[in-house]
């Protein structure tokens, strides 16, 4: 009988069901990758943390060491930024591994959009499928006429039946896609979020030391590329161990926020300011002389002791030069602050 022969859409019911099977095999595969890939920036982090621990165990030494300038005292700074080097090392190291990782989560999110455009694909292939089905289903209206009405009838009615199954998996597959879309974006906003997390001091706002060494890197490479000035201020926060043992953390945190807030209120908004260790800052200002640079220092150390009586840090500039390092500058800056020390 004509109405028993096989549907011509049988062939593309099963390209469909595979298209579907491969991208369901490539949704488990982004998500079985992505877990992974949190799991690794977990304990990157975790790393990370382990890091400026060290840092602030050296910066408590250091502190020790700044109070006086006799030589016991300067091998123990020295002593101090050989174990704050280490702790970069340890963090440069993180910082890589981290940027493997967003890579990856990246690349994956790439990979659900792509799954996505895939199920629109099969969604378009099945509203092809859909309209085949029922123009088989007329032509077999056509064909049967009044012969063997019950089977036409039949045969009709399952290729429409077919047909409406093809257009509501259709609409699924388009349902799907459009979740993966959103799956993806969301990826990408999750992603965004924990590289500022990772990259911006919770308590300050400020560059954490690993992203606000590339930033100054950048502006000092800038600055040596079109002959511009920049000038690089090392800045302790005095006395915050003495704030810490006297009235907690809780109050050597809000002097640290009252710090930094000053320095924000003298500097512009694309000088970086990167929280160097615990008590200490770094920030690079570009297009300036030292001089200029210097009154901006001074107006925020005012601004601070008019917002904070008794509240002071202390700051050591250094301008740059043809060959200078990030390096280079942070150490001549660090040694004009402790110059500074012993002067004051």
């Amino acid at each position: 009988m004509p109405w028993n022969r096989p549907g011509r859409g049988q062939g593309a019911d099963q390209l469909a069901a595979d298209a579907d099977q491969v991208v369901s095999d490539a949704d488990q595969t982004a998500s079985d990758v992505d877990q992974s890939a949190s799991d690794r920036d977990q304990a990157q982090a975790e790393a990370d943390q382990r890091a400026s621990d060290r840092d602030q165990a050296a910066a408590d030494r250091e502190y020790k060491a700044r109070s006086s300038l006799d030589a016991a005292s300067r091998q123990a700074y020295v002593l101090s930024r050989s174990l704050r080097d280490g702790g970069t090392l340890d963090r440069e190291a993180t910082r890589m591994v981290r940027a493997q990782i967003a890579d990856e989560r990246d690349l994956q999110a790439t990979l659900r959009d792509q799954n996505a455009r895939q199920r629109d694909l099969t969604a378009e292939g099945r509203d092809r499928e859909a309209e085949q089905r029922e123009c088989e289903a007329e032509e077999l209206a056509r064909e049967l006429g009044d012969a063997d009405l019950d089977g036409a009838l039949e045969a009709v009615a399952t290729a429409r039946d077919h047909a409406a199954a093809a257009r509501a998996q259709a609409s699924a597959d388009r349902g799907q896609a459009a979740r993966d879309r959103l799956a993806a974006a969301r990826d990408r906003e999750r992603f965004q979020e924990e590289l500022e997390r990772a990259h911006l001091d919770a308590l300050t706002g400020a560059y954490r030391r690993g992203m606000g060494e590339i930033v100054m890197r950048h502006e000092i490479e800038r600055a040596q590329r079109s002959n511009g000035a920049l000038v690089l201020a090392y800045v302790d926060v005095d006395g915050l161990k003495a704030t810490n043992d006297r009235k907690g953390h809780t109050a050597g945190d809000a002097l640290i926020r009252d710090v930094v807030g000053a320095l924000r209120s003298r500097l512009r908004p694309y000088d970086p300011l990167t929280r160097w260790g615990g008590d200490e800052f770094v920030c690079a200002v570009s297009n300036t002389s030292a001089r200029e640079a210097r009154q901006r220092f001074e107006g925020a150390r005012e601004a601070l002791a008019a917002g904070r009586p008794g509240a002071r840090f202390s700051f050591g500039l250094a301008a740059l030069a043809d060959d200078d390092t990030l390096e280079v500058l942070v150490d001549r800056a660090d040694r004009a602050l402790l110059q500074a020390r012993g002067g004051a």
